[in-house]
């Protein structure tokens, strides 16, 4: 599977060398592993299905499960595309001023579709500029959730044609591919005792969550994992310093040190106070580079 992950990022099925080269240079994503590790950074819910009769001037965005009857071609010189939608409530238009013929080409009448984006009104009808169209039947067979994950983008990518859907579709392959068999880099008994969820269903549902629960529990074994490896690396940096550079020991305290603090400091240290210096003084015991941080509240005693 580690093999696997190496595998440069244009040979993912529906992604080519011309996406490839834009999403290495866009979102540095080289390799299959690249991808798998572009988290959404947002979430939209998906879970309701508004009836064209339920819509409202509100600009907001929602999801209308339906089908085209007609599409016709509008104006002269600046011409648009207009679909008429319905479902069982009633009809309002579809709108694209881009990819006329495309979607002239690749639409089709009265088969059921899913539909998303945001919804306007214009001399009392509703309509819906540019949607995200999805036929019922892939909507249905796809690995996408109720909550549909949003993507890091850049205005060049979005000019490319390489939209939130797209990436949506190349994880989707990607889980395809692999079969999410990915490897658990965290010691079994650990899992367990902090209860947290697998790698593979950790990656599965940061990308196609099945609830906001398990979303949640994604993200905090991810979160663990990621600060889990940074502390062992800071911990293995500490002993190879401490290995490789050797200090100067003082083994005994001065005289100079024991007078001000036995007969000259006004005050008493607070327990905390006495146990940091103790714990100084043993680290400057040693034959090695002391790296300390003397954390506390302003006003709390440090100096």
């Amino acid at each position: 599977m580690n093999n696997l992950l190496e595998t440069p990022i244009e040979y993912l099925k529906g992604v080519g060398p011309a996406r490839g080269e834009l999403l290495r240079k866009e979102l540095g994503i080289h390799k299959y592993g690249d991808l798998l590790n572009l988290f959404p950074n947002r979430y939209i819910d998906r879970t309701r299905y508004y009836k064209i009769n339920e819509l409202i001037n509100s600009g907001a965005e929602v999801q209308i499960l339906g089908k085209v009857i007609n599409i016709k071609t509008v104006g002269e010189k600046k011409t648009r595309l207009v679909a008429t939608f319905i479902d069982d409530t009633g009809q309002m238009e579809l709108v694209w001023f881009q990819g006329q013929k495309w979607i002239r080409e690749n639409l089709k009448l009265n088969v059921p579709y899913v539909i998303f984006g945001k919804c306007t009104s214009f001399n009392g009808v509703f309509n819906m500029a540019h949607p995200e169209m999805e036929p019922l039947a892939e909507h249905e067979a796809s690995l996408r959730s109720a909550m549909q994950p949003i993507y890091p983008s850049t205005e060049k990518l979005a000019q490319r044609g390489v939209t939130n859907k797209i990436l949506n579709k190349a994880m989707q392959q990607l889980f395809v591919e692999t079969q999410a068999l990915f490897t658990d880099n965290l010691p079994g008994y650990l899992i367990k005792e902090l209860d947290m969820i697998p790698k593979n269903a950790a990656l599965f549902n940061i990308h196609f969550p099945k609830s906001q629960e398990l979303l949640a529990r994604a993200q905090f074994r991810l979160k663990f994992e990621e600060l889990f490896f940074i502390q062992l690396q800071l911990i293995t940096k500490n002993l190879i310093r401490k290995h490789k550079i050797k200090g100067h020991p003082f083994t005994t305290v001065g005289t100079y040190f024991n007078n001000f603090y036995s007969n000259h400091l006004p005050f008493d240290l607070t327990n905390a106070q006495k146990r940091v210096i103790k714990e100084i003084r043993n680290d400057m015991g040693q034959p090695a580079q002391m790296n300390r941080l003397l954390q506390g509240d302003v006003g709390s005693g440090k100096t």
